[in-house]
């Protein structure tokens, strides 16, 4: 019998074995431990993957729901946690009106539930933690991002990392307890007093590029269409590759 070898993802995190694709093409159980409230609309889900191989930040994975009559759900979702060796993957979800895995994970999902989850998939959008990093997210599109920078603090790395987040106000920041120095909010529907309240901007935008840390940025969009095309066309404007700017969008 020959044995075939099974390609990496591209990149591989400092201290990590890549992930093969194999790993990535089989479902696991996952077991619900615990449940964060982050927002009125949004809440943290952590899962007990004991097979999971590790994954990069910004990757995403397959979650499949199965009800008692058979019926199954499959959903891609970001992680949220950084890569370790814990043997846990966090989900930060958005409660979807009408959403049936969103719906049962905020109205019935309980710690000891089980759900299967295959990944982590996507190279494009991962972050190694080798480069500086320019984060740009809104709404629930903050939680690939989110990995990224808690990875790099978990990792204490000295390469330049930087996120502008949009939320409609600050009661529906995803993480605000967590955002730091390196972390610009903005706020489209209402803000705290003094804080304008609009839309992301070439304001916004323009100082960060004009740092130009060794090497340039590493340009990481996230979050609606409306949204991914505004942003990145800002970066575009402010000076930034078309070709080093890495789009996820959903909606």
């Amino acid at each position: 019998m020959t044995e075939t070898t099974t390609p990496l993802t591209r990149f591989a995190v400092p201290g990590r074995i890549a992930v093969s694709a194999r790993t990535a093409s089989q479902w696991q159980t996952a077991t619900l431990t615990e449940i964060r409230h982050e927002t009125p609309r949004a809440a943290t889900f952590r899962l007990a993957v004991p097979g999971w191989a590790g994954h990069l930040p910004g990757q995403h994975l397959m979650l499949r729901l199965t009800a008692a009559d058979g019926y199954a759900a499959q959903r891609h979702y970001s992680i949220a946690s950084a890569p370790d060796a814990s043997g846990h993957i966090e989900l930060t979800l958005d409660r979807v009106p009408d959403g049936e895995v969103s719906g049962w994970f905020h109205t019935e999902a309980r710690p000891g539930d089980t759900v299967e989850v295959r990944g982590p998939l996507s190279g494009f959008f991962a972050w190694p933690g080798d480069r500086p990093a320019l984060l740009l997210g809104a709404g629930s599109g903050v939680v690939p991002l989110m990995s990224m920078l808690r990875h790099h603090r978990a990792r204490g790395l000295t390469v330049p990392l930087r996120m502008l987040v949009s939320a409609r106000s600050p009661e529906e920041l995803i993480y605000a307890g967590e955002l730091g120095a390196e972390t610009t909010p903005v706020f489209t529907r209402s803000a705290p007093p003094g804080v304008p309240v609009g839309r992301m901007t070439a304001a916004h935008v323009a100082p960060l590029l004009a740092e130009r840390p060794t090497g340039g940025w590493e340009a990481y969009v996230c979050g609606s269409n409306a949204f991914a095309e505004h942003a990145s066309r800002l970066l575009v404007a402010a000076g930034q590759p078309v070709e080093r700017i890495r789009i996820e969008r959903f909606g």
